[in-house]
């Protein structure tokens, strides 16, 4: 499946908020969790190295399986035989990885980032965990995982299928979905379809919150402030 691309316009006009941001347009949308994917910790490059705290892009999606055991929930295998995985990797997409709960090893490495780097990949995100740091930092790629192992997938999952929905702690991840990585604030998806939208309520809800801190600082009640600006 392929994954469609934002205008350039758009990407601009986002580069211009935070996730924190964000997730106010998507709350109010009624988005599942506002798009937050929760418990992530940014694992490379280190900030100072970075061309930009924020990184946009397009969602493209690796689900994992357990090695052994019942896979009956998860959606059909997808992955051709005699193909890796990795080398399926969309360009100019964030990859979004979800692995299964509990397991003690990671399912992405410094071969695979490197693969990913090659292929033109803007960053990759892990429900789960990934290893060889040094050599994630060496991609220059913006990982993010909920922890770290030093166990290769091998030990316990494998991968299943690619461009297809994940749902990650109640946040629901689709091929073409466009990641916001904040390396200050953390990472938010933003699904395709309300995009627009979530553009045209930014300017309004950060002016409001502006507002709201400058009547505070004059010495303002919140609730007042509230009440004030965000009716």
């Amino acid at each position: 499946m392929a994954t469609s691309k934002p205008t350039q316009d758009q990407l601009q006009t986002l580069q211009k908020y935070t996730a924190c941001d964000i997730a106010d347009a998507l709350l109010k949308l009624k988005v599942p969790n506002a798009g937050f994917l929760s418990d992530l910790k940014h694992i490379t490059p280190s900030p100072g190295s970075l061309k930009s705290e924020i990184t946009i892009a397009p969602a493209s999606t690796v689900l994992f399986a357990p090695k052994t055991g019942i896979t009956a929930n998860y959606p059909a295998a997808n992955i051709p035989s005699g193909k890796h995985y990795v080398d399926l990797t969309q360009p100019e997409t964030i990859v979004v990885m979800k692995q299964p709960e509990g397991q003690k090893c990671a399912v992405l490495g410094g071969i695979m980032a490197l693969r990913m780097k090659v292929l033109n990949a803007k960053g990759v995100v892990i429900s789960g965990r990934a290893r060889d740091v040094v050599e994630l930092e060496a991609t220059g790629l913006p990982v993010w995982a909920k922890a770290t192992s030093i166990v290769g997938a091998g030990a316990e999952s494998k991968p299943h299928a690619v461009q297809v929905p994940l749902d990650i702690d109640g946040t629901i991840v689709k091929p073409g979905d466009l990641v916001f990585s904040d390396v200050t604030n953390g990472v938010i998806v933003i699904p395709q379809d309300r995009v627009a939208e979530v553009i045209s309520l930014l300017p309004g809800l950060v002016e409001a919150d502006d507002r709201v801190k400058d009547d505070v600082a004059k010495g303002m009640t919140v609730q007042e402030a509230f009440k004030k600006h965000r009716g």
